[in-house]
Formats: structure tokens, C-alpha cells, sequence
């Protein structure tokens, strides 16, 4: 008799009798043989792997891309199949492909990173909302609604409705609805303020000022925020530019040192 799937065929059309091509398998040793006997039984139950494909269409991803992650759902539950244990194939590959598709769109298709969870939540309140789509008289059904149908609470049905906006990203230089001239994403965002670094360098400097000498204080002030030159200071405080000069220089290089000793 050749080694070849039987056509016999349960409830679904694409579930075949592969049962006696499993217990062939099982024995044959490593070869050409069982390798060709392999890809006749993964042939053979190829429309299961597209049906089940099937059911995640419209959800972003190509129908093709879809059969291909089902068929080597179906590979891997083809080679860990074992027919010892008393349960038809069909139970054993379907949550097996099944899981691999999941697997795609969660590993492949979420632009950002959420926990499985929340993914359960979004896809629960997505059927929720398609079916009462229907029964909703045109308008967008309400949290509580969704709630009551997806059997879950309100917090967890917002928590859904955020993660849907999760699974894809837009891009930073896609143009706005409404926006003129190619106005984007990008045009809303502000810039880095140059003028932070001061902000943390004066928080920082503010301890040590405080520790100076009021005449060393009223000096590093008069040059630094009074825009004040050395000769029109010493001229005010009635001392020379040269113990101006040196005084400035000395306040500097102990606040600096202070400064670095602090954050070391």
C-alpha cells in the first residue's frame, strides 16, 4: 500500500484521516521516507491551518503572511504530535496553530510593548464593541455598555480601549487631519530647552553661595548679574581691580571645587 494520506474526512472537510500515517511515521527512522511521508500529512491538513488563518483576517495583517505563520503552526504540531497518547491530531494542532498565529501578532504586530493581559483586555473589548455594533443606533457604545457585554469592569474596559490604540504607531512626520501645508506631528512637538542646564547648575551652586562671605556674595553678583566690570566694582567698593580680580577667581574655583566634590 503507498504511504500516502487517507481522503476520509470528518465534520470539517479539511480535517483528513491521517491517523494511520501518524502510526507509519512514528516508525519509520530518520530519512527520506519519513520526511516525504512528513510533508504529504502537513499537506494534507493545510486548509485547517488556512481556516483557522482565516479567522484572524482585518485585524492588520496580510491573509497570506497569516497562512504562512499557520502552516508552520501546523509543522510544529506535526512533528510533536504523538499518537501514543490517544487524542486525534485535530485537537492537538489546532490550539497549536492557534497559538502560533497569537504568538505572530504579538511578538510581530504590536508597535509597542504590552503585557499579554492587556491584550486579552483589548481583544475582548473589541468583540465586545463589534457586537453591538449593531444594537448601538449608529453611535459608539458607552464604556458601561462595553462592560456589561465583555463581562468585564469599566477601569479594565478603558484599559482595552488604550491598548488599541497600541498596536500600531503613527509616524512623527504623518500630516494631521485638518493640518495645511504638510503640517505633522513633529510641528506640535517643542524643542530641548538650552536654558535647563542653567536652571540645574544654579539649584546646585545655591548651597555654596549661600556659605560665601556677604562682601563675596555682593562681588560674584555685581559681575554675574550685574554685568558689572572689575574696575567699575572695585571703584564701588572702594578696593583695587587687582583684589577684585583675585577675589572673583578665588569664589569661582572654590565654588567649582565644591560643586565636583559634592556630586562625586
Amino acid at each position: 500500500m503507498p504511504n500516502r494520506a487517507h481522503t476520509k474526512h470528518h465534520p470539517h472537510d479539511d480535517t483528513p484521516d491521517t491517523a494511520a500515517d501518524f502510526g507509519r511515521l512514528a516508525a519509520l527512522p530518520p530519512g527520506p521516507r519519513r520526511d516525504a511521508l512528513r510533508a504529504r500529512i502537513v499537506e494534507a491538513w493545510l486548509p485547517m491551518a488556512d481556516r483557522l488563518a482565516g479567522r484572524f483576517r482585518n485585524r492588520g495583517e496580510n491573509l497570506e503572511d497569516l497562512c504562512q505563520v499557520a502552516a508552520l503552526g501546523l509543522v510544529k504540531a506535526v512533528d510533536r504530535y504523538d499518537l501514543a497518547r490517544g487524542h486525534a491530531f485535530e485537537s492537538y494542532a489546532v490550539p497549536t496553530v492557534t497559538g502560533e498565529i497569537k504568538r505572530h501578532f504579538r511578538d510581530h504586530m504590536w508597535t509597542l510593548h504590552v503585557p499579554r493581559r492587556v491584550q486579552e483586555l483589548r481583544n475582548r473589548v473589541r468583540c465586545a464593541g463589534q457586537e453591538l455594533a449593531g444594537t448601538a443606533s449608529g453611535r459608539r457604545p458607552t464604556v458601561a455598555e462595553l462592560a456589561e457585554r465583555a463581562q468585564l469592569s469599566e477601569d479594565e474596559v478603558r484599559t482595552g480601549l488604550e491598548a488599541l490604540e497600541s498596536f500600531s504607531a503613527l509616524s512623527l512626520d504623518a500630516e494631521l487631519p485638518g493640518g495645511d501645508g504638510g503640517y505633522s506631528l513633529t510641528d506640535t512637538m517643542g524643542e530641548a530647552d538650552p536654558a535647563l542646564d542653567t536652571v540645574v547648575d544654579r539649584v546646585a551652586v545655591g548651597p555654596e553661595l549661600a556659605a560665601l562671605s556677604e562682601r563675596e556674595r555682593t562681588i560674584l553678583y555685581m559681575r554675574f548679574f550685574g554685568d558689572m566690570t572689575q574696575s567699575r566694582i572695585a571703584e564701588q567698593l572702594g578696593i583695587s581691580q587687582m583684589h577684585v580680580s583675585r577675589l572673583i577667581s578665588r569664589c569661582c574655583d572654590r565654588l567649582r571645587e565644591q560643586i565636583l566634590n559634592d556630586a562625586g
